[in-house]
């Protein structure tokens, strides 16, 4: 457990570093998410954990329709607002961060978002609603899935609509990947919130950080296989380090 005295320490430093920075990039994987109520996969609790285990999956705390932005998507928020944050790299499908403030055009959803659908012709995204997609009647539209009679349509193109979850088998997404790639190079701070860094190609992004010499500050309550070579490891709730530590780097601006 980790001591007030110490905890304090690691918000002072999480600022300083982000008001010395020119290029901060966060990484967000499933552990930001759990103060939403949404189960991560590889935490103590997780969903893959529990599974390997031999135990059912866990609980959600919340009803799915109650899913919130929690204060550490807002913090990242902030961060933009403020001009600290110049991209966001994440793994997660949630939508969560894009319904918190995020912009889009500073986000790359490497596995997808749950709430979106591409096109496989012109790769322009939309949401389910914009679309008319009706989950009942054309169902989730995975990749894999043989097209519905009457399913929707790109209205750029007219080509066939997916899902844009990323599941296993499929190709990431170049154009995010790509973007994403380059600001892990250019970064000179990158924030690793909430990732087991068990999947690649994301996870190896962060090694991209590290090898550009970059300052990486893991927080995450699991081992990774990239512990020992960050510049800050932090085993604890993402809630209790990183909106602290945004708050700081506020007062610095005033």
């Amino acid at each position: 457990m980790i001591t007030e005295q110490l905890l304090n320490k690691y918000i002072e430093t999480i600022a300083q570093w982000i008001i010395e920075s020119n290029h901060v990039v966060a990484f967000t994987g499933a552990g930001i998410s759990t103060d939403s109520g949404i189960p991560d996969f590889r935490g103590p609790n997780g969903v893959w954990t529990r599974r390997d285990a031999g135990l059912p999956p866990p609980s959600w705390k919340i009803s799915p329709r109650g899913i919130r932005p929690n204060p550490s998507h807002l913090a990242l928020v902030e961060l933009q607002r403020i001009g600290k944050l110049q991209f966001l790299i994440t793994q997660n499908t949630d939508n969560l961060h894009r319904e918190s403030g995020i912009e889009p055009e500073l986000l790359a959803e490497l596995h997808g978002n749950g709430k979106l659908v591409r096109c496989l012709a012109c790769d322009r995204q939309y949401t389910r609603q914009e679309v008319g997609w009706d989950a009942n009647r054309f169902g989730p539209g995975y990749r894999t899935q043989k097209p519905v009679a009457d399913q929707p349509n790109c209205p750029n193109c007219g080509g066939r609509l997916i899902s844009s979850v990323v599941n296993f088998e499929d190709p990431m997404p170049e154009k995010e990947l790509n973007t994403a790639a380059w600001h892990a190079q250019i970064c000179d701070l990158m924030l690793v919130l909430g990732s087991s860094l068990m999947v690649n190609p994301a996870a190896s992004l962060v090694g991209v950080a590290i090898e550009e010499g970059a300052r990486v500050v893991l927080i995450n309550q699991g081992e990774t296989p990239y512990d020992d070579f960050v510049a800050l490891r932090i085993l604890t709730g993402i809630g209790e380090v990183l909106p602290p530590a945004v708050e700081l780097v506020k007062l610095s601006e005033q």
